[in-house]
């Protein structure tokens, strides 16, 4: 069986990985197959003629006006639950279906197509700037037969670009579509590397994008630096949203952030929380940090409790620190001791020296009965 993955003829962006193509019977649940074409536009058809196709081949589908060349990037029963996900409804609706495999004719207008996408984009933006429109044109894709090219733009108001359709129309002799699009979808068209060192989300997994808002930064206690949220579509980051769940069951561990905490030498206010190691940091001014405490949980609750009471501690980290094991100094060598050198040294004992009689000294004194002679 071939391989389900990416292959030269995809640009895997948002390449969906068919974890059902070891099954034999997937393959014929559906005719409808997923086709993608440049960068991450996709589209769905029905496979009427009952082509075998594969995930990777290149086929003709319909469009208006004409065909359109793309690569088959999902077949079988996965399609279905993908077409669920992207709310795309077959009845009731003219199905668009797949002509044929390509042919090298078809290839052959496909290139001459493409090749014209760039200059058509640079000109465009000429056309765009004489008109005086507040917009950008961001990318042109040409259909796979060149009889159409589709423009997409970004604008921050709404644009009268009938004038522009217009101009286009007469200057390249096809017929135009206008497409907005955001800034997150021009940089998922566009594609790159993110400063996590990976692509960027929304040109390899991402096909629908929920605002970000900085309530997201907040409570993961990230830094409100503009450079550092933004990503490269000079928006904020989709990622924040990744882990912003996560955050919100773990802040449940904590306790709100408006208490202050009551001991007998000062008031502290909340500064920041690490939520996986499960400490809070306390400061003593509400406006910057000052004489920081960082605390557990655990004990941020009891300090709490302890002024429900009527109860102030000595200080937040007082019984945290009695809890603790002791720590004690202890220096190997010595050097740290004052008396070092107060000590006596031990008298060294005498060696029990044999003569050439056989006897020690210690035998000589006693006698060979072991006893003292007392003559």
């Amino acid at each position: 069986m071939k391989a389900k993955g990416c292959n030269k003829r995809q640009n895997c962006k948002l390449n969906t990985y068919d974890w059902l193509s070891d099954i034999p019977e997937s393959e014929q649940y559906t005719n409808y197959v997923e086709v993608q074409f440049k960068n991450t536009r996709k589209g769905y058809y029905l496979n009427s003629n009952k082509l075998p196709l594969e995930k990777g081949d290149v086929v003709a589908v319909e469009s208006t006006p004409g065909h359109d060349i793309g690569t088959v990037t999902l077949t079988g029963r996965l399609v279905l639950l993908q077409m669920k996900k992207n709310r795309i409804r077959t009845e009731g609706t003219d199905v668009k279906r797949i002509y044929r495999k390509v042919k090298p004719i078809d290839m052959e207008k496909y290139e001459e197509a493409k090749a014209k996408e760039h200059d058509t984009m640079i000109r465009s933006r000429k056309i765009a700037e004489d008109l005086k429109l507040q917009m950008k044109i961001g990318d042109v894709e040409y259909q796979g037969d060149g009889n159409k090219a589709i423009f997409y733009y970004i604008a921050d108001d709404r644009v009268d670009f009938r004038e522009l359709i217009k101009l286009l129309a007469d200057t390249f002799k096809v017929r135009i579509e206008m497409r907005q699009i955001g800034a997150r979808q021009e940089a998922g068209r566009i594609g790159g590397i993110g400063p996590c060192g990976r692509e960027l989300c929304c040109s390899s997994w991402m096909s629908s994008f929920i605002s970000v808002s900085t309530a997201a930064a907040r409570y993961q206690d990230i830094s409100m630096n503009p450079q550092k949220l933004a990503g490269q579509c000079a928006k904020l980051k989709c990622c924040l949203n990744n882990e912003v769940d996560s955050y919100f069951e773990a802040q449940k561990k904590f306790p709100a952030k408006e208490i202050q905490l009551e001991t007998k030498d000062a008031t502290y206010y909340y500064f920041k929380t690490e939520v996986f190691k499960g400490l809070i940091s306390y400061s003593t001014s509400q406006n910057f940090a000052a004489n920081l405490v960082t605390i557990p949980a655990a004990r941020a609750f009891e300090v709490i409790g302890m002024n429900k009471r009527g109860q102030k501690p000595l200080n937040l980290s007082e019984d945290a620190d009695e809890k603790a094991p002791k720590k004690e100094d202890f220096d190997i060598l010595g050097q740290d001791s004052l008396t070092r050198f107060d000590h006596l040294k031990k008298k060294k004992k005498k060696k029990n020296k044999r003569f050439k009689d056989g006897k020690t000294s210690d035998e000589r004194k006693t006698g060979n009965g072991g006893e003292k002679n007392e003559n």
